[in-house]
């Protein structure tokens, strides 16, 4: 099956980017990197987006768009997703390391930016939180449909009673080798269910199932393996810089309890808002508010410190 099976036409087909770059990671693990919008970082503050499991990056196609008419836009595959090659090295610590190797090609030395994550790409910002990486780059952050801990347990995917029982079947399911194989009338079904929220129109259905079916499954398989016992709970104290976080009210994948333990635990959430009706891909199914949260976060903390440096 190919890597990129991604829409080529729509809002949800990804813009061609301005440049692309290869950043390697401590473990030598190479990153497909991609920089969309003006070069000048005088004029144009920079956004890191990290994308989740079993995407790439054209799942920020909307925000990439919107924000790259004046933003400096840098978006990055996941080792093992998009064009990043598959690498053994699965861990969160990984996933810091290879933030931290993202920002170092990108930006200049103190240079900050807003870093936007959602589900695994907000884990990614989390493990990373007490790295000296990400505190220079760091302006602000957004967590886009995430948690830190508990991922299975507190997984809505099954719909049982929170035990065992669904706890087993959730890690059987989220944890299975088998192909998803083409996108058809009942895979978009099934993704439907599992990650968006029932009003979710079919062209955004159509995007996220060619995205996830393109991800390899033994790299769907590693990493949730990952995230059965990740506990990042610690990190998120360490993530010190203002951050927002946005959930779907209607996300089974990470439902809105990892949310508000979020927005508890966080020494400088600045804001957080749950969207009733939607579910888990939140950047695809309301792609105008995430871009107006990231400007936001950008005008206040961001874009400040480029006018004070001039």
């Amino acid at each position: 099956m190919s890597r990129l099976m991604h829409v080529v036409s729509g809002p949800y087909a990804p813009p061609v980017p301005a440049r692309e770059l290869t950043a390697v990671s401590a473990d030598g693990a190479r990153l497909h990197v991609e920089v969309h919008g003006p070069a000048d970082s005088t004029v144009a503050p920079a956004v890191v987006l990290a994308h989740g499991w079993t995407c790439s990056t054209a799942f920020w196609a909307a925000q990439i768009r919107d924000l790259a008419v004046d933003h400096r836009v840098i978006a990055y595959d996941q080792r093992g997703h998009g064009r990043s090659p598959a690498s053994p090295a699965c861990t969160a610590d990984v996933l810091a390391d290879d933030l931290e190797a993202v920002l170092a090609a990108t930006l200049a030395p103190g240079e900050k930016a807003v870093l936007a994550g959602h589900s695994m790409g907000g884990m990614t910002l989390m493990a990373a939180a007490g790295r000296a990486g990400f505190r220079e780059h760091a302006g602000a952050v957004l967590l886009c449909s995430t948690g830190s801990s508990r991922l299975v347990a507190e997984s809505l995917v099954v719909p049982l009673r929170a035990g065992r029982a669904r706890t087993w079947l959730t890690r059987k399911l989220l944890g299975s080798r088998a192909p998803l194989g083409p996108v058809t009338p009942l895979a978009r079904r099934i993704l439907k269910y599992a990650t968006m929220g029932p009003g979710s129109a079919p062209g955004m259905v159509e995007a996220c199932a060619r995205i996830v079916h393109a991800c390899p499954r033994g790299v769907r398989y590693a990493w949730s393996r990952v995230f059965d016992t990740l506990d990042l709970d610690h990190a998120v104290r360490e993530l010190t810089v203002p951050t927002v976080v946005v959930v779907g009210a209607a996300d089974r994948m990470t439902p809105v309890i990892h949310a508000r333990s979020l927005v508890a635990s966080l020494p400088n959430c600045v804001g957080s808002a749950e969207l009733p009706g939607l579910g888990h891909m939140t950047p695809v199914e309301a792609p105008e508010l995430v871009v107006e949260q990231i400007r936001d976060l950008v005008a206040t903390y961001v874009r400040l410190g480029l006018k004070e440096g001039a």
